[in-house]
C-alpha cells in the first residue's frame, strides 16, 4: 500500500472491523513498487536515485542499488534479475542494465533513446526465467539466460517490428507485430523460441486499420488474443477509434477474428486459470460479456450492462464483469461453475481492480493521481458482500502480493469445513441453553405484548394528515377525519334523497 510518505505492507484480510490492517513492515519512502511475478521478491524505488529489493517472506532488504537518473526498474519473475533504465546524456552511455540481484552485478547492458510503455521491461522472461528475449530494430534477440555475458545467442528477423510478447508459461512461443505500412496490411506472427526452428513461422495474422495491439497468452501457450486498434474508425460509430479481437493458434487450428454478436469496441478480455477458456467484454453501451471455448465457440452469456472490465477469480469458479473508470461502478459476481448471478454491487470510481491470489477476496482501490478526492481501499468477498473499507486522504498504488493459486483450497471445500464447525457449535449452544431452560422453567414468564416499532408510533396521525382518513390502529379520530365522515355521510343522504324521488317520480 503506498501513500504519499511511503509504503507498507499488510498481512491479508479479514481485518477486525473498524480498525486500520497492522503495518508489517515501517513506511519507507519510495516512488514505485512492484513485486516479482511469484511473490518472492518487492521491489521498491525511488526516482532518480536507488532500487531495493526485499525478501517478501522476511521483509528484509536483499539487495539496494544506487542508480542515478533511474527512471524506471522492473524485476524479472522469480526476482532473480532487475532490469533498470536511467537517463543518458550520449549513446555510448548504455543506460539498459539486467543486473543479477543477490551478487548485485551486471550482466547485460546496451544503450535506448527512449523509453514507453509499450517497450518496458526492454528484457522479456519466461515465468521460469528459462527463455529471455528483446525486441531490436528489425529483429527479436534471446539470451542465454544461464550466461547473460554471452551477449545476443540468436536472432529471430522480422522487418518492421514494433511490438513483441513472450508466452510465459511455457516460454515457448513468441509473438511480433508489424504495423501497416505503404498499402501493406498489419500483421502479427508467431514463431517457437526453439533455436533450431527459428524464422519459421508457426502461425500468421494479416489485418488492415490497425495502429497499436494488445497480446494476450493462455497458459500452456498454445492460443494468443490479439486486440487490435486503429486511431480512427471509418465507420463514425466510435469517437475512440475502432477495436476488434483475433485469435490465433500454436497448432493453427484458428487463425481469425472472434465471432462477437454485437457491435462496438472490445473493453476487456481475460483468460481463465486453466488456459481453455477466455471471456470478453465488448460493444456498444449495454456492453455484452460473452465466454469462449478454445475452439472460438460461444459457451455462456454474462447479460449486458454498463461494463468495461472483467475479472476472472485465479481458482476459475468466479467471474466479475464491472464498469470502471468512465462507468458508475456497476458489478456483477458470478459462480461459473453453477452458471449463474450471485449478486451485484457497487464501487463507485475505482481505478484498480483485482481478484486476491487465494480467490476469496475481491479488491477494488480509487488512487491518484487519477482520482484526487475520495481515494479508498474495498474489500468484497466471493459473493460481493462488502468486508472492508478504508479511506485515505491519498492512495497512489495498492498491489495483492502474488501467490500460487494451487497453494489454497477450493471455496466449495472450505465451506464444508466452515459448516462443520459451524454444526459441532450449534450443538454445544443446544446443549448448554437446555441446561438453562431447565433451571429457569419454574419462573414466571413476563406477559408478551404485541410489539409495535417505533416508527409507527405516528403512523395513525400520519395517514389522517396524507388521506384524512381513519388510523389503523383504531385510536380517535382527528378533526379532519370527522370533518371528512359528516360531508362523506351527508353525500350518501343526499343521494338516498335523490334516488327515492326519482322512484316516486
Amino acid at each position: 500500500v503506498r501513500e504519499p510518505d511511503g509504503f507498507t505492507v499488510w498481512p491479508g484480510p479479514p481485518y477486525p472491523p473498524g480498525s486500520s490492517p497492522p503495518q508489517r513492515l515501517p513506511k519507507t519512502a519510495c516512488s514505485a513498487t512492484s513485486f516479482s511475478s511469484d511473490g518472492s521478491r518487492l521491489l521498491a524505488t525511488v526516482a532518480s536515485a536507488s532500487a531495493t529489493v526485499y525478501d517478501c517472506s522476511s521483509l528484509s532488504v536483499i539487495r539496494s542499488f544506487d542508480l542515478p537518473g533511474l527512471t524506471s526498474a522492473a524485476l524479472s519473475p522469480t526476482g532473480s534479475y532487475l532490469q533498470t533504465f536511467q537517463k543518458s546524456s550520449s549513446p555510448q552511455v548504455k543506460n539498459v542494465t539486467v543486473w543479477h540481484v543477490d551478487t548485485a552485478t551486471a550482466l547485460y547492458q546496451h544503450y535506448q533513446k527512449n523509453l514507453s510503455k509499450a517497450n518496458w521491461p526492454m528484457v522479456q522472461f519466461s515465468a521460469d526465467e528459462s527463455v529471455a528475449c528483446r525486441m531490436a530494430t528489425n529483429e527479436m534477440q534471446f539470451f542465454d539466460t544461464n550466461d547473460f555475458t554471452k551477449g545476443i545467442v540468436y536472432k529471430v528477423r522480422l522487418p518492421g517490428i514494433a511490438a513483441l510478447q513472450l508466452a510465459s508459461a511455457p516460454g515457448s512461443h513468441v509473438a511480433g507485430f508489424v504495423p501497416e505500412a505503404k498499402g501493406v496490411p498489419a500483421s502479427v506472427q508467431i514463431f517457437s523460441c526453439d533455436k533450431d526452428a527459428q524464422n519459421q513461422v508457426v502461425a500468421r495474422r494479416s489485418f488492415f486499420r490497425c495502429s497499436t495491439v494488445q497480446f494476450h497468452w493462455n497458459k500452456g501457450s498454445t492460443g494468443l488474443l490479439i486486440v487490435s486498434q486503429a486511431d480512427v474508425d471509418k465507420t463514425n460509430q466510435s469517437y475512440y477509434g475502432e477495436t476488434k479481437l483475433h485469435y490465433l493458434t500454436t497448432d493453427r487450428a484458428f487463425e481469425g477474428i472472434v465471432p462477437l454478436k454485437k457491435e462496438g469496441p472490445v473493453h476487456d478480455v481475460q483468460w481463465s486459470s486453466s488456459g481453455s477458456e477466455f471471456a470478453v467484454v465488448y460493444g456498444f453501451m449495454p456492453a455484452k460479456a460473452t465466454i469462449f471455448n478454445k475452439k472460438c465457440n460461444p459457451l455462456h452469456e454474462l447479460g449486458e450492462g454498463p461494463y468495461n472490465t472483467i475479472r476472472w477469480n485465479p481458482k476459475g469458479r468466479f467471474i466479475v464483469i464491472a464498469g470502471f473508470g468512465n462507468l458508475p461502478g456497476d458489478m456483477a459476481f458470478w459462480d461459473y461453475s453453477e452458471k449463474k448471478l450471485i449478486q451485484k454491487a457497487k464501487a463507485e470510481w475505482s481505478v484498480i481492480s483485482e481478484w486476491s491470489p487465494d480467490g476469496r477476496h475481491f479488491m477494488t482501490a480509487t488512487t491518484a493521481p487519477r482520482l484526487q478526492i475520495d481515494n479508498r481501499i474495498k474489500i468484497f468477498d466471493h459473493t460481493g458482500s462488502l468486508q472492508f473499507i478504508k479511506e485515505f486522504e491519498k492512495l497512489y498504488q495498492v498491489d495483492w502480493k502474488p501467490e500460487s493459486p494451487e497453494r489454497f483450497v477450493d471455496i466449495a471445500e472450505l465451506t464444508i469445513s466452515l459448516n462443520g464447525l459451524k454444526i459441532e457449535e450449534t450443538k454445544k449452544q443446544g446443549s448448554r441453553q437446555g441446561s438453562k431452560s431447565a433451571q429457569t422453567s419454574s419462573k414466571a414468564a413476563k406477559p408478551a405484548g404485541a410489539y409495535r416499532p417505533p416508527q409507527s408510533k405516528h403512523t395513525a396521525a400520519l395517514q389522517d394528515k396524507l388521506f384524512g382518513g381513519l388510523a389503523p390502529t383504531g385510536g380517535e379520530m382527528s378533526k379532519t377525519a370527522l370533518r371528512n365522515k359528516k360531508r362523506r355521510e351527508k353525500q350518501k343522504e343526499k343521494k338516498a334523497g335523490e334516488g327515492s324521488s326519482a322512484d316516486d317520480s
